[in-house]
């Protein structure tokens, strides 16, 4: 079956040159400044080959020559680092609620960023507000239009390559669908500019392995709350055959009412949104009389509790929040437990907000995993909140555009 992969982030590079292209420049970007040999080393790759590489790079100015190493006998190494001003690329993310762009330079350097509420329409119709975000974020920084090389999207939803189309599955907004390069050629044709896209944890995902220095593993996942999951094999995203894995949540809106009754025991797989149910628990816990500091912070409007409330007070030793809190925890502990034991990773990365709660949560997930995983998977893989936080998609979909800089070199 014929997969439209034009529009897309390229996970997977198969192309020699475009490998070396990507191994070279990736390895400047994170260990400059590195000599020849060192690159020639580490890569296995021949001597002269590396060194044509790199000349065509100094000659495209990608490629700084900036001083020489210490000799150990004869010629003194000369040393390069990634020229990170030579290109820029914007990243955006479109989340549920909002659309956030940055542009940066090479090594993911924040310049400008704009942001805006997600206006409620459908998918269809989200192109115009995109291009009022990148083109706010680019006029702020001041970069040349000519270097700005790309730009990278990370949406939330279903990314279909074989139909190639974008699936909105917020029932909210009517799980609206459209076409994927329809939706990214209305943006290339305003800024004369390539577009890529990707789902929104996998973006965040790359993101967390390429700036995040406890998290640049070969295996890892990125988990956001219970909505989304990023992948990432032997140092590729990974997405399936059709582009849409990662999606950890079950479809309970298609039961009938007896079946919702006998799937009650399985309410650790329902899916509870970004916040995990702890604001729809509090609220119920609430209305029943119990005492919390969660109703005096919001001034006895239950109406505003949201999850910020709810961890604050659980920073505040609440009896109730640090119950709600550890419960999310615990539940989302089992869905960890499943992935870890199906793909073995080195780290699980833990996104979407609640984990901002710090310990409370974070250990309650390790319980249910130490739990209910097997004890090989287990022992070796390290659950860690993200680094990134709410700027994991926007700068993982920039990282990803840097990528695609590499790639084409």
């Amino acid at each position: 079956m014929a997969i439209k992969k034009e529009g897309v982030f390229t996970y997977h590079v198969s192309q020699d040159r475009q490998r070396k292209n990507l191994a070279i420049l990736e390895l400047i970007r994170k260990k400059g400044p590195i000599s020849r040999a060192d690159i020639s080393r580490m890569l296995g790759l021949n001597i002269v080959s590396v060194s044509n590489y790199l000349d065509f790079y100094i000659n495209k100015k990608m490629i700084l020559e900036v001083g020489y190493d210490v000799s150990s006998g004869g010629r003194r190494p000369e040393l390069l680092e990634l020229n990170a001003k030579s290109a820029y690329t914007v990243g955006v993310d479109v989340s549920p609620e909002t659309i956030k762009a940055v542009v940066t330079d090479l090594q993911v350097n924040v310049v400008s960023s704009a942001y805006a509420p997600r206006p409620d329409v459908n998918i269809e119709d989200l192109p115009p507000y995109i291009n009022k975000a990148i083109e706010e974020a680019t006029d702020k920084s001041k970069v040349e239009k000519g270097l700005i090389k790309n730009i990278g999207i990370g949406i939330s939803g279903i990314i279909d390559y074989i139909t190639g189309a974008i699936h909105d599955t917020d029932p909210v907004r009517g799980r609206s669908k459209t076409g994927l390069l329809k939706f990214c050629k209305f943006i290339e044709q305003k800024f004369y500019i390539p577009v890529y896209i990707g789902n929104d944890a996998s973006c965040a995902a790359f993101g967390e392995k390429t700036l995040n220095h406890s998290a640049d593993v070969d295996n890892l996942l990125y988990i956001y709350s219970d909505v989304g999951l990023g992948i990432v094999i032997q140092g590729d995203v990974y997405c399936g055959s059709s582009g849409c894995a990662g999606e950890v949540q079950l479809v309970f809106s298609c039961l009938q009412k007896d079946e919702k009754n006998t799937m009650r025991e399985y309410t650790h797989l329902r899916p509870w949104g970004i916040d995990l149910g702890v604001v729809m628990k509090a609220v119920k816990a609430i209305d029943k009389g119990i005492s919390s500091e969660i109703f005096k912070l919001v001034g006895g409007d239950a109406s505003k509790i949201t999850r910020e409330v709810i961890i604050n007070a659980a920073r505040k030793k609440d009896k109730l929040a640090i119950e709600l809190v550890s419960d999310a925890g615990r539940n989302l502990g089992v869905r960890v437990a499943y992935l870890v034991n199906i793909f073995n990773p080195d780290i699980v990365v833990i996104g979407g907000g609640v984990e901002k709660s710090g310990e409370m949560f974070m250990d309650a997930i390790k319980e249910s995993v130490k739990k209910f995983a097997f004890e090989e998977p287990a022992s070796i893989v390290k659950i860690i909140p993200t680094l990134l936080e709410d700027n994991a998609v926007v700068l993982g979909a920039a990282a990803l555009a840097a990528r695609e800089v590499f790639i084409e070199a």
